[in-house]
């Protein structure tokens, strides 16, 4: 009787670390597109966190966002508090359906982005400076369409599993001038 009670136990623990699925998020508004929300400049303000969950960066980025044919390019320029710049381009090729591959320069490979309701998630291996070197870590970004103009993002950073930082930001869409 008492094995039987365990067992249930670990199982409902184990359930209740289970990730949120994209599909979890099919009737939420407003309805994330790709190519609407990433169009135009944009703004994005966050913080970079070690894997205690202490802020050990801050930093602000502009972003054009550009279509070529289907393709959305989204020109990326990063500054951070102590003064270093860094840039990304990210392509987003569209797969018929509700993914995407996204590739940039500093990204091993290819990404795989998937959109529902007014979520985006995008998984990919970001190779970042370490040291004298570099390493490659796994991303998880989770990003979610609060307002018409307005996406909160969070990215666990994984190195063999574990956790090894995270980033927290939002991310403004501009109005087109007139």
């Amino acid at each position: 009787m008492f094995r039987p009670l365990l067992v249930l136990v670990g199982l409902l623990i184990l359930s209740g670390c289970s990730q949120p699925r994209i599909e979890d998020h099919a009737g939420f508004a407003p309805n994330f597109q790709v190519s609407e929300f990433f169009s135009g400049q944009l703004s994005a303000h966050g913080v970079v966190r070690d894997r205690s969950g202490t802020v050990i960066r801050t930093f602000t980025a502009d972003i054009a966002a550009s279509q070529d044919g289907a393709t959305v390019i989204l020109d990326e320029d990063f500054e951070f508090d102590n003064g270093d710049l860094d840039k990304r381009v990210w392509r987003l090729q569209p797969n018929g359906d509700a993914t995407w591959q996204a590739t940039a320069g500093d990204v091993v490979g290819e990404g795989l982005l998937t959109t529902s309701g007014n979520a985006l998630f995008l998984d990919y291996t970001l190779r970042i400076p370490w040291r004298d070197g570099t390493i490659d870590v796994r991303v998880d970004d989770r990003m979610y369409q609060v307002a018409p103009d307005l996406l909160v993002n969070e990215s666990v950073m994984k190195k063999f599993g574990v956790k090894v930082g995270s980033i927290l930001l939002v991310i403004q869409r501009h109005a087109e001038p007139s």
